[in-house]
């Protein structure tokens, strides 16, 4: 039994077309004062993407995600999975930032930064029109089919997706490992080839089908905006004040618009359109499909410089500003995100100042607080757990500070740590029963490894009441 479907007034999403197909962008792309601009952004961080594997600080990594080991390298100091107060304040700070970030400069992070955009229209869509040529044959394509032109260019998306992939990679494997199985059959590390294998495919499916509808329907940031955003905050927009009542210049030539109207600057050419690479009309007001890329400003001051019109009818602003009403820089949301992040950002650096290249943590023994051995003395098992960040092997060792008339007992002194490793060892530390007052008695421990480190702990052993 067939239903008649009513069709969609309203288009739903840009990628879609009304009977629901997908609408395939293929933005002509405007080489105008921003393009430039974010090109030089662009290669920058993708030069520092590629570079910073390589980069080493006091013979660590600059950065190293060692997830198999649970430990992280970053600007050369080492943290483990058990810092989590470090890794709680920076995951605040870095959120605050993009806040912060947002509620000034609205999208600046999608359409300068986010390494979506940044391949996409600086290394897959270059290659795209190299193989595929201008903007009329990608659509003439789409019709008619794919061309010898469009194969070769899905083996080159190939090629640099397995270049990415390998770089990603290395950022949790380090070059050394990574350049070791590069030369060896992938039989020798099939769990490493493998994620490479499954990080290529997604690259590859990501910059060759899903493309803009990664921003569109995936990322939550642009749903974000009404909360992120405010009338203050700068967006590309389109001044409807100077540019309505628009139209053709065929339609001009006819006359006003209406009797006591004028026409706007606006001549209604779709350059705006046609070269946005999600396909909205940046005309329609603010939107969530928009990026921020700016593409839209260069295709527009182009037609305004050839009209001989100033520039500037789709920039930079604000919605209030686009609405001739009262701006103003100073906001509470301006005022009290940077207050939060000094806050957030003193308290990291404060703990990144303290923080040494070796943890300890000292442990009471597991079971009954402390044993009475037959000759009457009272025995307390002392648990030390180690941590060494450095980049080498230590030798620890273990020393009584002040302990008079206490016996020490180390099966393991000093106790050996492997670089980036952790080991835990046991003390026993046995003294008379008439040493404890009120079942207490306190200790000094000397914990060094020659020069590298030192530290001092008092630790309190348990005994019986009254020394008895």
């Amino acid at each position: 039994m067939s239903r008649n479907v009513p069709e969609a007034e309203e288009q739903v999403l840009s990628t879609l077309n009304l009977d629901g197909s997908r609408r395939w962008i293929r933005p002509k792309l405007s080489k105008g004062r921003f393009y430039r601009r974010r090109l030089v952004v662009a290669w920058s961080l993708i030069v520092a993407f590629t570079t910073i594997p390589y980069l080493k600080v006091g013979g660590k990594p600059l950065m190293l995600l060692d997830v198999p080991r649970q430990q992280f390298i970053l600007f050369g100091k080492t943290f483990l999975a058990t810092d989590t107060m470090l890794l709680m304040l920076l995951l605040v700070g870095i959120f605050i930032t993009i806040f912060l970030l947002t509620a000034i400069f609205g999208r600046v992070w999608c359409g300068w930064a986010c390494p979506q955009t940044v391949y996409m229209e600086f290394i897959y869509r270059p290659i795209e029109r190299l193989f595929e040529g201008s903007r009329a044959r990608q659509l003439k394509m789409d019709r008619e089919g794919a061309s010898a032109g469009r194969i070769l260019k899905y083996v080159a998306y190939l090629f640099v997706s397995i270049f990415v992939a390998h770089t990603f990679l290395a950022y949790f494997v380090g070059v050394d490992q990574l350049f070791y199985w590069i030369q060896q059959p992938p039989a020798e590390h099939p769990t490493a080839f493998a994620i490479m294998a499954l990080v290529t495919l997604l690259m590859f499916a990501d910059f060759a089908y899903f493309r803009e509808q990664v921003c569109i329907v995936a990322c939550p940031y642009g749903r974000l905006q009404s909360v992120l955003l405010d009338r203050n905050s700068l967006i590309v927009g389109y001044d409807a004040r100077r540019g309505e009542t628009r139209g053709r210049l065929g339609q001009r030539r006819k006359g006003p618009p209406a009797e006591g109207e004028s026409w706007g600057d606006c001549v209604d050419c779709q350059a705006c359109v046609v070269t946005c690479p999600t396909g909205i009309d940046i005309r329609e007001g603010l939107q969530l499909e928009c990026i921020g890329c700016t593409q839209c400003i260069d295709a527009c001051d182009a037609v305004m410089e050839k009209l001989g019109k100033p520039r500037g009818l789709i920039r930079y602003s604000s919605r209030d500003a686009l609405d001739g009403k009262k701006t103003s820089i100073l906001r509470p949301r301006v005022v009290i995100y940077p207050l939060i992040l000094v806050l957030v950002f003193g308290m990291l650096a404060i703990s990144l100042a303290r923080k040494q290249d070796t943890d300890v943590t000292i442990l009471r023994g597991l079971g009954a607080p402390y044993t009475q051995l037959p000759n009457g003395q009272i025995s307390n098992q002392v648990r030390i757990k180690l941590v060494n960040r450095s980049n080498e092997t230590r030798l620890y060792a273990i020393t009584l500070v002040e302990g008079e008339g206490v016996e020490m007992i180390a099966p393991e002194n000093p106790v050996r740590v492997r670089a980036g490793k952790t080991e835990t060892t046991a003390v026993f530390l046995n003294v008379s029963p008439g040493s404890f007052a009120r079942g207490e008695r306190s200790v000094r421990i000397r914990i060094h490894s020659g020069d590298s480190f030192e530290r001092e702990f008092t630790y309190r052993l348990l005994g019986p009441e009254g020394g008895e």
